[in-house]
């Protein structure tokens, strides 16, 4: 495996993981030049990059209160649906119920695949839910009972976590512009900015996990 490679396939320091395979040279210029107009299918059904922090949002509208959806996409919204009901029983069983454990990754591990091609990170066009692909997201089911205690109070504990991701989504988002047009001009992806892109796109998806309450596990605050 060569040194390049190697700084991706690291060993996982947390239990929610992303891989992507490195792609550098040889990209492929008139996708990525209508990259935004391709993803359009995933992006309506599983959202785009650091789109998924937060699913549903409180707005007033003529002193009436209501819910406005967010850019998490059609089965985001459902995930989020899915974590509302998953912390009452948790809270209350101290277990997050296997279907709709499975039904919330099913979407997180769609999104990783639809987000690594939306940020240019690959270039092979996402299946639509599973199936192979460069970029994968690894993530087990917790074993044993839940943190009762964390969960209750995880939309408090995971501020810090989405200021920061936040932050460095737009960070993110100034370096992929920069990227798109060096892939359209030399068919390259400059190795550094791929590299912050890969561990911003990491640790966003930690934070996306431990909202949704599919791990009790804190993300780390480092793009390490």
């Amino acid at each position: 495996m060569s040194t390049m490679a190697a700084r991706f396939d690291h060993a996982a320091i947390h239990p929610v993981d992303v891989r992507v395979e490195p792609a550098f040279i040889n990209r492929n210029r008139l996708t990525t030049a209508f990259r935004i107009f391709l993803a359009i299918p995933h992006l309506i059904i599983v959202g785009g990059p650091i789109s998924g922090a937060l699913y549903w949002v409180w707005a007033p509208d003529n002193g009436q209160q209501h819910y406005e959806f967010s850019a998490a996409g059609v089965l985001g919204a459902v995930a989020a649906v899915v974590a509302f009901m998953a912390w009452f029983a948790i809270v209350f069983t101290g277990r997050y119920p296997t279907g709709l454990w499975n039904l919330a990754a099913f979407y997180l591990r769609w999104r990783v695949r639809a987000v690594a091609y939306t940020a240019m990170l690959r270039d092979e066009y996402p299946p639509f839910g599973e199936g192979a692909y460069p970029a994968e997201l690894q993530l087990a089911m917790p074993s044993g009972e839940r943190n009762r205690l964390t969960v209750a109070f995880r939309l408090i504990l995971v501020i810090p976590q989405l200021i920061a991701v936040w932050a460095l989504g737009l960070a993110w988002g100034i370096t992929s512009i920069i990227a798109w047009f060096a892939i359209l001009f030399t068919g390259r992806y400059p190795v550094a900015l791929y590299d912050f892109g890969v561990r911003v796109f990491r640790w966003s998806t930690r934070v996306e996990a431990y909202l949704l309450l599919l791990r009790d596990e804190y993300p780390p605050f480092s793009l390490a």
